[in-house]
C-alpha cells in the first residue's frame, strides 16, 4: 500500500508546483473539449428542437436511432472516423489525424446524440399553450426557437453537461484520433491510462484528481443552476 500513499503524494506536489507536463495535458484537454462542446451544442440544439417541436413522419424512427447513437462505442467512433481522416480516407488530404481538430470530430459525434435527446424531450415537455402564444405574437423561426430551448433552458443545460461528462473522460477514440502525443494531444484520460501502464501513479493520481475536480465542479454548478432556474 505504501507506493499508493507514496503516489498521492507526489501527486499534489505535481499539482501544487504547477508541473509543465501536468498543465500541458491540462491545458490541451480544455482545448479539445472547448472545441467540442462548440460543435456539440452548435449542431445539437438546432437538431433537438427540431425534433422535439415539429411532427413529421417516421419521426419515432428519427428518436430511436438517436437513442440507440446514446449507446455507440467510443472505439467504434473512433475507428469510422479513422478511417475517413487517415491518409488512405476520403478526408486525408485535411491532415487531420493525431490532430485536435481530429478527437474533436470523434468527440462531437460522440456527445452531439446526448444533446439532440435531451433537448428534444424538453421541447416536447413544453406547455403547448406556449406555441400557440408564440405564434399569436408573431414569433416564428430562430425567435421561436430561442424562445423555446430558454423556457427549457434547465434540461438544456442538463444536455450540455451531460455532454461535457462524457466526453471530457472519453479515453477510446481519444487514443485512436489524436495518438497520445507528447505535448501535442495527450489529454487527462490518455495520460492516465499510459502513465498507469508505465507505473508512473503519481502523474496518473495527480491527473485522476483534476478529473474528479472537474466532474464535481460540473455537479455543483448543475445544482447552482436548478436551484436558480427553479427560484
Amino acid at each position: 500500500m505504501d507506493f499508493i500513499a507514496d503516489g498521492f503524494i507526489q501527486a499534489f506536489r505535481l499539482l501544487f508546483s504547477m508541473d509543465e507536463e501536468t498543465m500541458n495535458i491540462l491545458v490541451t484537454t480544455l482545448q479539445l473539449t472547448a472545441v467540442s462542446m462548440g460543435g456539440i451544442l452548435l449542431l445539437g440544439l438546432p437538431l433537438g428542437f427540431l425534433l422535439g417541436y415539429f411532427d413529421f413522419p417516421g419521426k419515432r424512427c428519427v428518436r430511436t436511432v438517436v437513442d440507440t447513437l446514446l449507446a455507440l462505442p467510443t472505439v467504434v467512433i473512433g475507428l469510422l472516423v479513422y478511417a475517413f481522416i487517415s491518409r488512405r480516407g476520403p478526408l486525408g488530404g485535411w491532415d487531420l489525424l493525431f490532430t485536435i481538430e481530429g478527437m474533436a470530430i470523434g468527440q462531437i459525434i460522440l456527445g452531439t446524440p446526448i444533446v439532440v435527446a435531451y433537448t428534444a424531450t424538453a421541447i416536447e415537455g413544453l406547455d403547448n399553450r406556449l406555441r400557440q402564444t408564440l405564434m399569436t405574437l408573431g414569433a416564428s423561426g430562430a425567435k421561436l426557437a430561442m424562445t423555446s430551448l430558454w423556457k427549457a433552458r434547465f434540461l438544456v443545460l442538463v444536455a450540455a453537461l451531460t455532454a461535457f461528462g462524457r466526453i471530457v473522460g472519453e479515453v477510446g477514440s481519444a487514443m485512436m484520433l489524436g495518438g497520445n502525443i507528447k505535448w501535442h494531444t495527450r489529454t487527462i484520460t490518455t495520460a492516465i491510462t499510459l502513465e498507469t501502464g508505465k507505473g508512473d501513479f503519481a502523474l496518473g493520481i495527480a491527473l485522476g484528481v483534476i478529473l474528479i475536480l472537474i466532474s464535481l465542479i460540473l455537479n455543483i454548478s448543475l445544482t447552482f443552476l436548478r436551484r436558480r432556474t427553479q427560484n
